[in-house]
């Protein structure tokens, strides 16, 4: 799709953000608080979280083409000692978790540096419209530690927005990664738009078929060629919409803000159905 994130700005803004992440974790004055946004985690946890997933992602673009989590053998106990090693926990001292997870974000830079944009690995996201390769593997890592960030700098009192290119790009991976499906939407067909105040809007589309996405130009019109393979019906209005700025739309995605934080207009009850969809692997 047109003005997407490249890969090298991927790349540069993963990395960007996992400084930001560490920043954070550095100025806490413990790491037991609380994550307000993830409540059952504390600032520990969250790190390990991290830190073990961004070398569990390494491990996974290292290993190329699978129909399996090449990650998951380690756990299983067929894995190698070096591949253990890749997700090990993190170590005390704040200094050493500090390289600890400058290491991690490394481990994964380098593994898709090597790797390209184009070449396949295994995904959990194999039914939506997201490719399975590693630039999509970037794409979605951005978007997850980007979110992580937010939620470490709010459990030290210095919650920041998403950064515009990340959140703007982080709308359409969430749409394209989290939502698209082929399994059936369990509820009467419906059509969502939302709507960036940036001025970049996208349509989502769900029926028996699943759901699927495209972006749409702004403001949206009857025949109009969307991004992607999809154009817009005649007379395809939409049940529902939210606007926000970008920052928010992704925020309310993740369930760091509440959807009456958007401009929600029509249906409000298919944004209450998507939220509980959780379609079948």
């Amino acid at each position: 799709m047109d003005n997407t994130l490249e890969f090298p700005d991927l790349l540069r803004l993963i990395d960007d953000r996992s400084a930001a992440f560490r920043a954070a974790v550095a100025s806490a004055p413990s790491l037991e608080v609380q994550v307000p946004t993830c409540p059952e985690w504390t600032l520990s946890d969250l790190v390990q979280h991290l830190g073990q997933g961004r070398r569990r992602w390494a491990a996974v673009v290292v290993a190329g083409p699978s129909t399996v989590d090449p990650a998951s053998r380690a756990t299983q106990g067929i894995g190698t000692s070096e591949e253990t090693a890749s997700v090990k926990a993190e170590p005390p001292g704040r200094e050493a978790l500090d390289a600890w997870l400058a290491a991690s974000t490394q481990a994964l830079l380098d593994a898709l540096r090597q790797a390209g944009p184009d070449r396949r690995c295994w995904t959990w996201w194999d039914t939506s419209q997201s490719p399975q390769t590693c630039g999509a593997v970037a794409r979605h890592q951005l978007q997850e530690i980007s979110v992580h960030t937010y939620d470490a700098q709010l459990s030290v009192g210095a919650a920041q927005p998403l950064p515009d290119e990340v959140a703007l790009d982080g709308v359409e991976d969430f749409l394209s990664t989290c939502v698209a499906t082929t399994t059936a939407w369990p509820h009467d067909p419906a059509v969502v738009d939302y709507h960036a105040t940036e001025g970049r809007s996208w349509r989502l589309w769900l029926s028996g078929d699943g759901a699927r996405f495209a972006r749409l130009p702004e403001p949206v019109s009857t025949g109009s060629t969307a991004a992607g393979e999809d154009r817009v019906p005649a007379g395809d209005a939409a049940y529902a919409s939210a606007r926000g700025t970008a920052a928010e739309l992704v925020m309310a995605f993740y369930g760091r803000s509440p959807m009456e934080a958007l401009e929600v207009d029509g249906d409000r009850r298919v944004f209450d159905q998507l939220i509980a969809w959780e379609p079948e692997e």
